[in-house]
């Protein structure tokens, strides 16, 4: 398979989401491509819908109406759990890891859980992720006293864990340093470069930008504008947007 057609392969669509919380209209006819080996970031203001777009997707919630379409099959009404076996990887925002168990330990149970996987496979899975998460040396440690950057790492190596195809990156970069946030970026472009598919939300936009092949914006739940991601971002659109306008 040439790298063109590839990146031709849609491997994740929603079509047509929509999705409501005691009458507020959060996701709003919300239609979007995921291709093979892509990397796509996803920009917006609090309270844009994102997250949510990303349970929608993960399997916490359930559209109002719409689907979710992951390798040509719908999985709209798979459980989070199939979804995982099925090759979805996420984040989330806040790292909980079982701050009591070891590194090590605790992407051992993901790589045995998500992945459904014998004692041998999982084990085997678990070393490749902490080498790809750059977490080898402190498999050991109390994942309770990791720092801020190499608690995201763990985060990270969780979801990897499952030996998923997509994966979700929830602003994995929010509330890290400068330098934290290049050796992050350095990570996932690694990452990338293997030939996962990416969907990232981030607020921090130079680590999108250094990283993603594609920028998609979203305001009250709708689509603003998808592309180029240095286009995207100086558009009107996502200009007004973030300015407080009324988006073109």
């Amino acid at each position: 398979m040439t790298a063109d057609t590839k990146r031709s392969t849609v491997v994740l669509e929603t079509e047509g989401l929509k999705k409501s919380f005691g009458g507020v209209q959060v996701i709003d006819d919300l239609t979007l491509q995921l291709h093979e080996g892509e990397a796509l970031g996803i920009v917006g203001p609090n309270g844009a819908g994102k997250t949510t777009l990303f349970n929608l997707i993960s399997g916490v919630h359930r559209p109002d109406e719409g689907r979710v379409v992951f390798k040509d099959r719908d999985i709209t009404h798979l459980s989070r759990q199939n979804r995982c076996r099925q090759g979805i990887g996420r984040t989330f925002q806040i790292p909980k890891p079982f701050a009591d168990m070891s590194v090590f330990e605790n992407v051992l149970v993901c790589a045995t859980y998500a992945r459904g996987a014998g004692e041998r496979a999982s084990y085997q899975r678990c070393v490749e992720t902490l080498e790809l998460t750059r977490l080898t040396g402190l498999a050991n440690k109390q994942a309770g006293k990791l720092t801020l950057l190499n608690r995201k790492r763990l985060e990270l190596a969780r979801a990897l864990a499952g030996d998923p195809s997509v994966l979700l990156l929830d602003e994995i970069a929010g509330g890290l340093t400068e330098v934290e946030v290049e050796e992050l970026i350095l990570t996932i472009r690694e990452l990338h470069a293997e030939g996962y598919s990416i969907i990232w939300i981030e607020h921090i936009v130079h680590a999108l930008l250094a990283t993603v092949d594609r920028i998609y914006a979203i305001s009250f739940g709708r689509k603003l504008i998808d592309g180029d991601p240095s286009e995207v971002m100086c558009s009107d659109e996502v200009q007004a947007c973030y300015m407080g306008g009324t988006p073109i």
